[in-house]
């Protein structure tokens, strides 16, 4: 199988060897690995101290610390999650399943994931489905090895092949996108919060004739997006007879083809609400290959706040997500799920910001 990088190493500063002892007196024997009595001795400061240096740094001071990562440097002291899992027989690791690790999303929300595992001593293998089903279907068949304690998906769907593995799947947590199929806990953003600060922004500027981007009958998280939308001109008195929703997959294609179809359909919103930012991007590039100028001619709103969207000419007024939190708190919830089975919240929404850029502004007629 062809599986992916681990991501689980211990962040120890690099030293020499104190000017007043010797290699000798520091070295561990080379036939037996390091212990973390070892370390404790080195660094002098106890066994729990050490502990609480590598998976709870917080709350260590700065100059401990330091001598704690020098002494784990010294001694080639192993403390990572697969190594403690072998000692102790149980796997301490959590596998991440994405459909897509180059989505902008996904690094920030990575970033939350292993800072959250780590510091409770868990290390995070990631899992690349690149949207093929056998390769869920291997990592469920992971999983079911015991080789993985829990696992985070961001896929929206449970691994394929899990209808007849289900008792045996480990805890698990949804990620940016409900499991549509599967009922598990979740941890992302306030779609529906989101989206009405969107729309809410455009109806501020005077717009009526708000096109919706991105519907879906399968990603509940576009479908939330959609929701929120709707509210927001169901609050304005804003008739059905002025509301356009065209579905989309999220990407900058559906947003480009999305002005194709509007074109050719001679029907015309003085404002796009897109489902995410990618859409949005691939909507302004296909009005600039018309000829459009945005905000003059038409409002665009994206979602997600990735990285391109400050780079856009001009750049894009979206609603950011707290991805980093967002993965602390998945993972928070997942460990929660590890000790006793029992989260207090099974959906954990996070609040949404609304970043207002340079594509809105007040509606242009359209003939």
């Amino acid at each position: 199988m062809d599986f992916p990088r681990t991501s689980f190493d211990l962040q120890a500063s690099l030293c020499s060897v104190p000017r007043n002892e010797t290699p000798r007196q520091n070295a561990v024997s080379n036939s037996s690995p390091a212990t973390i009595e070892d370390v404790a001795r080195i660094a002098e400061v106890s066994i729990a101290t050490v502990s609480r240096a590598i998976h709870m740094p917080e709350k260590v001071a700065n100059s401990t610390r330091l001598k704690v990562n020098q002494a784990i440097a010294i001694t080639g002291y192993t403390t990572n999650a697969m190594a403690r899992s072998l000692r102790l027989g149980r796997s301490n690791m959590i596998l991440v399943v994405a459909p897509d690790i180059g989505d902008p999303n996904f690094s920030s929300i990575l970033v939350g994931l292993e800072n959250e595992a780590r510091s409770h001593g868990y290390g995070v293998l990631i899992g690349h489905t690149q949207n093929d089903a056998q390769r869920g279907l291997e990592y469920l068949k992971f999983l079911n090895s015991n080789q993985a304690a829990g696992l985070i998906l961001f896929t929206g769907i449970l691994p394929f092949g899990h209808q007849t593995m289900t008792a045996r799947l480990p805890p698990s947590v949804g990620v940016f996108e409900p499991v549509f199929n599967g009922g598990i806990p979740y941890v992302g953003v306030d779609d529906i919060e989101g989206a009405r600060k969107a729309v809410d922004l455009l109806l501020s500027e005077g717009h009526r004739k708000i096109a919706f981007i991105g519907d879906s009958k399968t990603r509940l998280a576009y479908h939330r997006r959609r929701l929120g939308y709707e509210a927001g001109l169901d609050a304005a008195n804003v008739p059905d007879s002025l509301r356009i929703i065209l579905e989309g997959d999220g990407t900058i294609e559906s947003g480009r083809l999305a002005v194709e179809q509007l074109f050719m359909r001679d029907t015309l919103p003085t404002a796009f609400m897109c489902v995410n930012d990618q859409t949005a991007i691939g909507l302004m590039i296909g009005l600039s290959a018309r000829g459009y100028n945005v905000p003059r001619d038409f409002s665009v709103t994206g979602f997600d706040d990735v990285p391109q969207a400050s780079f856009m000419t001009p750049s894009l007024t979206t609603i950011r997500q707290p991805r980093t939190a967002i993965g602390k708190h998945a993972m928070a919830l997942l460990l929660e799920l590890l000790s006793d089975g029992k989260p207090a919240e099974t959906e954990i929404l996070l609040r949404p910001d609304l970043v207002v850029r340079n594509s809105v502004g007040p509606p242009r007629p359209h003939k």
